[in-house]
């Protein structure tokens, strides 16, 4: 199953969908909107969040082997260095790793002062780096004190985010570079929002490529994108947002439409982010799509 994934994010055409599990004791409703629009036959596999904004949600290691239990799909799992410690990463990947939970994007986190629990305190003992080692020593069948398993683990895919912008590309060229020493095999990038940035962000990534090649390592890039139908959502992403860049045009466009009314902010929206989509799709058919679990927006843009 992970096998092909990666087969497919370095041969062929690939496409993700996130999922993300809600406040709940279930995640089963969010599973059967996806199966009730098919969106399932549409893509290469998901992906579950991990407690997004630091706030409470159903556990990503569960909900993605609910999800790979459905589909028999892969799900890449999230993992946030906010929450756990060496020894509960360690042992969250061990569990989760008998239950073919095996492609893992390591963050380091939202921070805690934004949850929605009172007096959340975070953990961060280092940024997701950690966690990237920690799966190579795992792969290597061993723990991250070198101590041999008496089972050794089933291969693990580790993948890694970087912001799609910044006023100094050579930051993201740095960040890309670090995550592939550290062994990530996809990088998934923050919302893309302009074709011209998606190529810069290629070009950033052969050239991280080639300064770890002395290491015989490699990551493939993997363009994020968040269909955008409402001009608060742009006017957040574009503000508040780091490592985001929403094009002025997209923000003058959706500001009309707004004077208009929802039809046609909406439709404005939604046709910006189609065409964003496929023009994205023919340049680097690597994709991750983001949708905040509204799937129906998923579905109109993958048909």
């Amino acid at each position: 199953m992970f096998d092909r994934l990666i087969d497919k994010l370095k041969n062929d055409t690939y496409i993700t969908l996130e999922t993300t599990p809600g406040h709940a004791a279930k995640f089963t409703p969010v599973i059967d909107k996806i199966e009730a629009l098919g969106l399932h036959k549409m893509v290469d596999g998901f992906s579950t969040t991990d407690n997004p904004l630091a706030k409470l949600k159903f556990n990503a290691l569960f909900g993605a082997r609910l999800l790979q239990e459905r589909f028999n799909k892969p799900v890449i799992a999230t993992m946030s260095m906010r929450d756990r410690n060496k020894i509960a990463l360690q042992s969250d990947l061990l569990g989760a790793n008998e239950f073919d939970i095996r492609a893992i994007l390591a963050l380091t986190g939202d921070p805690a002062n934004i949850s929605d629990q009172p007096n959340a305190k975070a953990v961060f003992e280092a940024d997701s780096t950690l966690l990237l080692d920690i799966i190579s020593a795992f792969n290597a069948g061993m723990d991250y004190a070198a101590k041999p398993f008496h089972d050794k683990p089933e291969h693990i895919y580790p993948f890694a985010v970087v912001n799609s912008f910044a006023k100094n590309p050579k930051t993201l060229q740095k960040k890309m570079q670090k995550k592939i020493k550290h062994g990530a095999v996809g990088i998934i990038t923050q919302p893309v929002y302009d074709i011209e940035n998606a190529k810069q962000l290629l070009e950033l990534k052969v050239k991280a490529n080639e300064e770890c090649c002395s290491e015989n390592k490699n990551a493939e890039l993997i363009l994020g994108v968040f269909p955008i139908t409402k001009l608060r959502t742009a006017q957040f992403l574009s503000s508040h947002v780091p490592g985001i860049n929403v094009p002025p045009c997209w923000l003058d466009k959706l500001r009309e439409a707004h004077k208009i009314g929802a039809d046609e902010e909406y439709k404005v929206g939604f046709e910006l982010s189609k065409k964003l989509f496929e023009e994205l799709k023919a340049l680097h058919p690597k994709i991750h799509l983001m949708t905040a679990n509204q799937f129906s927006i998923a579905k109109e843009i993958l048909e």
